[in-house]
């Protein structure tokens, strides 16, 4: 591929930051690699900080009803990791990474500087309330002006996160040459890092910065999180002279739609001569060169239908002899839709494991606010609960990175140790495990409220918050295997013209999970409250009166059966280039 000046970078496909041709001596590899490591980690921290303790924020400083705060928090976490796909679409069609990092890093930096000043000025928020006005249900909610500085800030912030959050692992991903076993082996350990710095950032926000959130005010909280996302700026522009930049191919969706539009133009076309991928050569070399891609796919059997937008309509011929690319497609370009299709059951399957996940942010927060949280006269932030996976995930990724894949890759022989879809099992078991440990905890914090005669009082219960630590452990490790593991799935099985958006895929998954629980939350409360005493499960304040303990029951059996699903499904699918 030519760029300015006729010259041929030394990597195909990509430039150095003077859009010059790329020295691999001098750029990529390990060293870029950090800067967007170190990056990961004040991003991770700005966005954390906020999730992990906005549903007390909306509670009890927006005076919103608890089910209302829950699913506001929920459904904001839900839009930010929705908009990765637009941060990996334009990233694959007009920006490269580098570019897409930056102009999103801006936009959150606004949001994050618009709800600092509204916790910070009295005036922007509702009068205070206190514990029993608000289990009372009395209090003013934020509406008006103070609803809607609230909102804008608060999505130009998902705005923002998604935008990062679809161009920064690929950014450092693409700092590694697939073509070469060494480098695509540091690429698998860069995944298994970027989890790592997610979490280092995430320890830092549900520990120091939720404290100050609770005992300084939200406005300190919030500022941390402003110049923390001005941090990931400088942390990642250190690095410009020493990035691998992707050239942009287009429009990944284009591409897609030319694919199934030419199927459905040839649906009555006979397809006896695609009984052998070799018959499919010709039909390649007659791809122009525009329609070429770097990495060229074996034909596969899955999906044979659109095989058909890959056959030659001589009636389709234009005056110049050559087909529109909305009538003939390349054996490549096929293949690449096929890939996407397959990648499709297996992002579905894991939207109920995230439906779990979600529960951390929202109703085991709320959990861990009736109970005592002190530690040897220290108390203890309830939004700091995800700091025990987050430990423990610090601790076990480098035993999994350094220790485990090299043991697993010398018996399975996979570079990887285990496949992907393996290690995407493994956390989808633990998520069930995860709600059955949830419901049984909720359980016995019920029977210490009624033991000792608190189900209506607004004071901590006699039971430690600890035991709620359990199900944050559990889905924390269930994180681990999971996102990691699909992050490196979509990435690598995705076409070189679509990794960006393909990887955004494993955030939009934490997206619909988010969805489904408000969803969820909202149809149990619908449905309990006709069949009971017109009260839902999950709908009254007092979270002692409420039935949550029923509600992670049935979390888990919808675990359970998307587990089945999951199965089905991996044994389906097929890997890129693997043979017929």
């Amino acid at each position: 591929m030519e760029i300015e000046g006729g010259e041929v970078p030394k990597l195909e496909g990509y430039v150095d930051w003077r859009k010059g041709p790329v020295d691999k001596s001098r750029q990529g590899g390990l060293l870029a690699a950090v800067f967007v490591l170190v990056a990961e980690v004040f991003e991770n921290l700005a966005f954390l900080a906020n999730a992990s303790n906005l549903v007390t924020y909306f509670h009890q400083y927006m005076h919103f009803p608890l089910a209302k705060s829950a699913n506001t928090v929920t459904n904001f976490m839900g839009t930010s990791f929705l908009l990765p796909l637009l941060g990996g679409y334009l990233s694959d069609a007009f920006m490269p990474t580098f570019v897409t990092v930056i102009a999103f890093a801006g936009i959150e930096l606004v949001g994050m500087v618009l709800l600092t000043i509204q916790a910070h000025y009295p005036s922007l928020k509702p009068e205070t309330c206190d514990m029993k006005e608000l289990q009372a249900g009395i209090c003013e909610q934020a509406h008006g002006a103070e609803a809607g500085m609230l909102y804008i800030g608060l999505y130009l912030v998902a705005l923002g996160v998604g935008g990062l959050k679809g161009s920064l692992p690929v950014h450092g991903a693409e700092q590694f040459d697939e073509n070469e076993t060494k480098e695509r082996r540091l690429r698998s350990n860069f995944f298994n890092w970027f989890l790592f710095s997610m979490c280092v950032g995430s320890l830092l926000a549900v520990t120091f910065v939720v404290w100050v959130q609770d005992n300084k005010g939200w406005q300190w909280g919030f500022s941390i999180s402003t110049v923390s996302v001005l941090l990931t700026l400088f942390a990642f522009v250190g690095g410009t002279t020493v990035y691998r930049n992707k050239i942009p191919q287009g429009s990944p969706l284009t591409r897609i739609a030319q694919v199934f539009v030419a199927a459905m133009y040839k649906r009555r076309i006979v397809m006896s001569q695609l009984h052998d991928g070799n018959d499919m050569d010709d039909v390649r070399e007659r791809e122009r060169s525009a329609m070429e891609t770097a990495d060229p796919l074996l034909h596969t059997v899955q999906f044979r239908f659109l095989d058909k937008a890959s056959i030659p309509d001589p009636s389709c011929s234009s005056a110049r002899g050559q087909e529109s690319p909305w009538r003939l497609c390349s054996v490549t370009q096929v293949e690449e839709v096929k890939i996407m299709l397959r990648v499709v059951p297996i992002f579905a399957s894991t939207i109920m494991m995230n439906c779990c996940l979600a529960q951390l942010q929202t109703f085991s927060v709320e959990q861990a606010t009736t109970m005592d949280t002190t530690i040897k006269n220290f108390k203890v932030p309830a939004a700091s609960l995800p700091s025990i996976p987050v430990i423990c995930m610090i601790i076990l990724i480098p035993i999994y990175d350094q220790a485990f894949v090299p043991i697993a890759r010398r018996i399975t022989g996979k570079e990887t140790g285990i496949t992907h879809l393996q290690r995407v099992g493994v956390g989808l078991l633990l998520s069930i495990l995860s709600m059955a440990v949830a419901a049984l905890v909720e359980t016995k914090r019920k029977n210490v409220a009624r033991n000792h005669g608190l189900l209506d009082s607004a004071g901590p219960l006699p039971i430690t918050f600890l035991w709620v630590g359990l199900q944050y452990l559990f889905l924390g490790l269930a994180d681990m295997f999971t996102l990691a593991g699909l992050m490196e799935f979509f990435y690598t099985e995705a076409p070189s013209g679509m990794r960006s958006l393909a990887t955004a895929l494993s955030w939009a998954s934490i997206s619909m999970g988010y969805y489904l629980s408000s969803v969820l939350v909202s149809i149990v409360n619908t449905i309990t409250s006709r069949i009971g005493n017109g009260v839902g499960w999950l709908a009254g304040n007092n979270l002692n009166r409420n039935y949550l303990d029923r509600f992670y029951w049935l979390l888990c059996v919808l675990s359970a059966l998307n587990f089945i699903h999951y199965l089905m499904w991996s044994i389906w699918f097929r890997y890129k280039n693997q043979p017929n």
